[in-house]
């Protein structure tokens, strides 16, 4: 087997063996009882991929454009190509849906072990060296801090951790000016994959492509403009999926928006350490190798001076930059992130090994050849000897003693320098100062025969130690400080299984309902509800809701679902699942209905009075004296309160504080005993429900309701009654709607349109805002990479020795 695919090989091995190894250590999922469902890898990544697996599968409500069961209905593709659009994430329809924890974590596993390997067949490919240094270094990288304490639980992240190594690579073939069409298709799947982290990783292999530049004489002006074209056209070509993300992001509600405030310098450095833990600090931890090869390059005296300052000076560099303001903005796309503020953490990571790889490729003329004969150092296998290629560069042995305990020290400053710091850990400590020690005296250890071997066993088991260990402790600290939720398990499977048999859709919607397992629980357990968290929550959606007496987390992203007999009527619910079993209602309407002309509601402060807007009816009646009438349910709408609120026997438990959270309004049951006055934990409103009022006003709108209704994946079709007026959709109006020979005009926040006189259908479609424009852009950048190829087979058919020979003969013959 060639050393390159030896290489790739073991770095995926060494991958999923540190990480697995980890998990099974700290007992969690699949390898023990704590779970991981923490932030968003319950709320959103678990849901969008059981969403996925019923698209995959035919299953699903709705199609790639538009999405019929979340948010009461949303744009889709926003979601898919921020979520879903990674080329892992199919893989999930290979298991049982019930089994889709155990997809996310496979194909989280997976990720890393390709990162892995790409950083390997990366390092092959920028110089000569040991095959098995390369695999434990590209380990290294894919087992940085970042990956298993941030990436692990935002697996879309991890495809920016693969993209960076392909990214340098295609610097390469720009450096090299090869591949021209293979390089704007690997940018093109980068930022199709996860567009947010290949933006970092583009940065981070631009700066890197400048230090080659740099360091091999061949900085050409010409080059950057190669590179810029070549980047260029693959994000052209991604943007059918950019642009929609883009606008979907723009529409969407705004989250939190916070200062960026730099961490300590202690804190920074101990996050370089193996065991450490903190969820607003950058996760930098790569494997003392690392760190100890990066700092012995700048004590080596056989690396030309530019090599030798360069590459570590842009280590410097690219950790300055994270604890700047400007620059942090640069690297997140110019806004704060509402989570961790060190994303890019994985660009500096992937730089320190690059740097540490460049220690042991580098330097003066002298070769260990017997060395190279053993395959411990050497040349590449297929021996180019092309400009550019890896053969050409002084190869040399590892460091000398000098390097090697002038790169220990620099990593001892670093410990001593961090050890003020509160985010320490004892084991931390421990595994970094043996960790030095045995990295250290494998540097120093002959390189033939079995001081090779215990070399490589030294270093290699230095990095699953201290991944492994670092693995276990993040996996035990985030169920400390996350937010957890309830994982799947028969309970679930239950619900599910009995939200499909109640499933009426489109007749009517069912509900997920209450208790909430996460936040997209209408993803996650079927059925067509309110709930939905995303990046791209429109606000018009969470407005709408708000008015409405919704409840929601994540400064108004994280929709809660609704339960309350006005609004399941107006959106048309017909089963929702509540106490443990699935209840129906006939209280409903159809998705489609015709209200009488006249303006739209104008929503005020009361969420009561808002629900009686968009009803068309009053059906809520004021409490005398603080008690409601008797046969009249009992409302309470106290978004900022926490804690129980009780009437008689029943209590439920609220949970708001704007601007944070709100909590959504809640029955408390029938008012039975007269001048019963309820508990409230705040200031609050209450909302006396007339259930007879209610069956009246819906049986009213039933007779100016569509007569048939039938959605599309990305649309939806009724026929009206005769007689004009507006008819309303039970869906949000977001940006996108289209229909045919009329123009939406929101009623009320959702989708409506005026009908004339003699009007009695009605086809609206919806199209993601951007989708044409990108799909324009992505022509134009698929006809340039077109026409680019076309000129180099030209120049490269011109040039070729047999038609030059050809037009010598035909000069000659005309002479």
């Amino acid at each position: 087997m060639p050393k390159n695919s030896r290489a790739c090989l073991l770095a995926a091995l060494l991958s999923v063996v540190a990480v697995c190894g980890g998990d099974a250590v700290a007992r969690v999922f699949p390898f023990g009882p704590r779970h991981r469902a923490v932030n968003d890898l319950a709320n959103q990544f678990v849901p969008f991929h059981a969403h996925l697996w019923d698209l995959l599968r035919g299953r699903a409500d709705g199609g790639l454009l538009f999405d019929w069961r979340a948010g009461w209905g949303t744009s889709f593709l926003p979601d898919y190509g921020t979520y879903l659009s990674s080329p892992f994430a199919p893989l999930v329809a290979l298991l049982p849906r019930g089994d889709v924890e155990y997809a996310v974590y496979a194909i989280t596993v997976l990720k890393t072990a390709v990162a892995a390997a790409a950083m390997a067949f990366l390092l092959r490919r920028l110089g000569p060296g040991a095959w098995w240094w390369a695999a434990v270094l590209g380990a290294s990288y894919a087992l940085c801090g970042w990956s298993l304490a941030e990436g692990t639980y935002n697996p879309m992240w991890l495809d920016g951790l693969i993209a960076f190594p392909l990214l340098c690579l295609v610097g390469e073939w720009v450096r090299e000016g090869r591949r021209p069409l293979l390089g704007p298709l690997v940018v093109a799947v980068c930022w199709c994959a996860n567009f947010y982290t290949a933006y970092m990783a583009t940065l981070g292999a631009a700066l890197v492509l400048l230090v080659r530049l740099a360091v091999t004489d061949s900085f050409r002006v010409r080059t950057l403009g190669r590179a810029a074209v070549t980047t260029g056209i693959g994000v052209g070509l991604a943007a059918p999926l950019l642009l929609p993300v883009l606008l979907g992001s723009r529409q969407a509600h705004p989250g939190l928006v916070r200062e960026f405030a730099p961490v300590a310098g202690t804190d920074f450095l101990a996050r370089l350490l193996p065991v450490t833990y903190g969820f607003a600090t950058p996760a930098a931890f790569v494997c003392t190798a690392v760190p100890l090869l990066a700092g012995a390059l700048l004590f080596r005296r056989d690396v030309p001076g530019r090599e030798r300052w360069l590459w570590p000076g842009l280590c410097a560099a690219v950790a300055a930059s994270m604890q700047w303001g400007p620059t942090h903005l640069l690297w997140h796309a110019f806004a704060t992130p509402n989570g961790s503020p060190y994303r890019q953490t994985f660009v500096l990571s992937g730089i320190l090994v690059l740097t540490a790889w460049t220690a042991l490729t580098r330097g003066g003329p002298s070769v260990d050849r017997r060395a190279v004969a053993d395959g411990s150092e050497g040349v590449p296998d297929d021996g180019r000897t092309a400009h550019g290629d890896p053969a050409d560069a002084p190869a040399h042995g590892r460091p000398g003693r000098r390097a090697v305990a002038g790169g220990s020290a620099v990593v001892l400053v670093l410990i001593l320098a961090a050890l003020p710091s509160p985010v320490l850990t004892p084991w931390a400590l421990v595994l970094a100062g043996a960790g030095l020690a045995a990295v250290a005296g494998a540097l120093l250890l002959p390189r033939r025969g079995r001081y090779g071997v215990l070399a490589a066993l030294l270093v290699t088991g230095t990095l699953l130690g201290q991944a492994a260990a670092t693995t276990a402790y993040a996996d035990r600290e985030r169920l400390v400080r996350l937010d957890d939720y309830p994982p799947l398990g028969p309970e679930q499977e239950r619900r599910a299984a009995a939200l499909a048999a109640a499933d009426g859709w489109p007749a009517y919607r069912t509900d997920p309902g209450l208790p909430r397992i996460a936040g997209n629980d209408p993803l996650l357990l079927g059925g067509q509800g309110a709930a939905y968290y995303s990046s791209h929550t429109p606000a018009v959606l969470t407005a709408t809701l708000d008015a409405l007496g919704g409840g929601w987390t994540s400064r108004g992203r994280n929709l809660q679902g609704l339960d309350n007999p006005v609004t399941d009527a107006l959106f048309g619910v017909g089963a929702r699942w509540r106490d443990g079993e699935v209840v129906r209602t006939d209280t409903r309407l159809p998705l489609v209905t015709v209200r009488p002309p006249g303006p739209p509601p104008v929503y005020g402060r009361s969420p009561f009075r808002n629900q009686e807007l968009l009803l068309g009816s009053r059906v809520y009646e004021a409490p005398h004296a603080g008690a409601c009438r008797v046969g009249t349910e009992v409302f309470l709408w106290a978004p900022d309160a926490t804690g129980p609120a009780r009437l008689g026997e029943r209590e439920v438990r609220l949970l708001g504080g704007r601007p944070k959270r709100q909590a959504a309004m809640v029955s408390l049951g029938l008012q039975r005993p007269p001048g019963l006055r309820p508990s409230l934990p705040g200031p609050g409103e209450l909302g006396c429900l007339d259930h007879e009022r209610l069956r009246a006003a819906v049986a009213a709108l039933r007779a100016r309701a569509a007569t048939s209704v039938e959605v599309t994946p990305s649309g939806i079709r009724a026929v009206l009654p005769p007689g004009g007026g507006t008819a309303v959709v039970a869906a949000p109006q977001t940006a996108g709607w289209r229909c045919e020979d009329a123009e939406p005009a929101p009623y009320g926040g959702l989708l409506a349109v005026p009908l004339g006189s003699g009007r009695t259908e009605l086809a609206c479609s919806f199209h993601p805002p951007g989708l044409r424009a990108g799909l324009a852009a992505g022509a134009a950048a698929g006809l340039v990479l077109l026409f680019r190829a076309g000129l180099r087979s030209s120049a490269g058919l011109g040039s070729s020795p047999g038609l030059r020979s050809f037009r010598r003969r035909g000069r000659a013959s005309a002479g």
